[in-house]
């Protein structure tokens, strides 16, 4: 079951009674849901970062499907798009897919179908945010760690024992042993591999 304040199912398609259905589908799953008649409207939308995933037409007057991910791929939203095609469609679909869509759906599709596909999707878009949340912490540790700090953290994680740092840095052991412990403080760590993990998660 969803959490209703975040999980935020969009749902693009120029066909009211399809609109209509799927948000009915989706809602009695537990799911919110926000529809829209074209992708243009979706665009325009001004919470598009709460969206846990997009469920899209492939083929829509204006602007289709693909140019629909196309354009959400540009604003980097990291948003996960299944695409739902009539059987003709299929390698726009595969299209698609190629192009990051997480999935694909043939219609007529049965309703455990898509909403399989909505729950693997909204996992994958809580473990990419779950990522980027974890990512931003890091590099906010980093930023407050002193030059000389940053140095040790840097030959830490290339596996440099305390001894080889203090002979790279011209540096006695005891100090580097000092730098460490407030590095590992800063960085919220508890131990090395800890430590390296936080340097990995911040793009180090």
């Amino acid at each position: 079951m969803s959490d209703p304040d975040t999980a935020v199912v969009f749902v693009v398609d120029d066909d009211e009674d399809v609109r209509d259905s799927l948000r009915a589908l989706l809602e009695s799953a537990g799911w919110q849901v926000e529809d829209f008649a074209s992708a243009a409207d979706l665009l325009g939308y001004d919470r598009l970062d709460a969206g846990r995933c997009l469920v899209t037409d492939v083929r829509m007057p204006g602007m289709d499907g693909l140019a629909l991910q196309a354009a959400l791929a540009e604003r980097q939203l990291g948003l996960p798009v299944i695409v739902v095609t009539g059987h003709a469609d299929v390698p726009l679909a595969v299209q698609a897919m190629k192009a990051g869509a997480v999935d694909f759906l043939e219609k007529p599709f049965d309703d455990e179908q898509l909403l399989s596909s909505v729950a693997r999707a909204a996992a994958l878009r809580s473990q990419d945010q779950g990522r980027q949340a974890a990512a931003a912490a890091a590099r906010a540790r980093l930023a407050t760690l002193s030059p000389r700090e940053r140095q040790v953290l840097d030959l830490l994680v290339l596996g440099r024992p305390n001894k080889v740092i203090a002979f790279e840095l011209d540096i006695s052991p005891r100090t580097v042993e000092i730098h460490r412990a407030h590095l590992m403080e800063k960085m919220e760590a508890r131990s090395l591999s800890d430590l390296v993990r936080a340097a990995i998660a911040a793009g180090e």
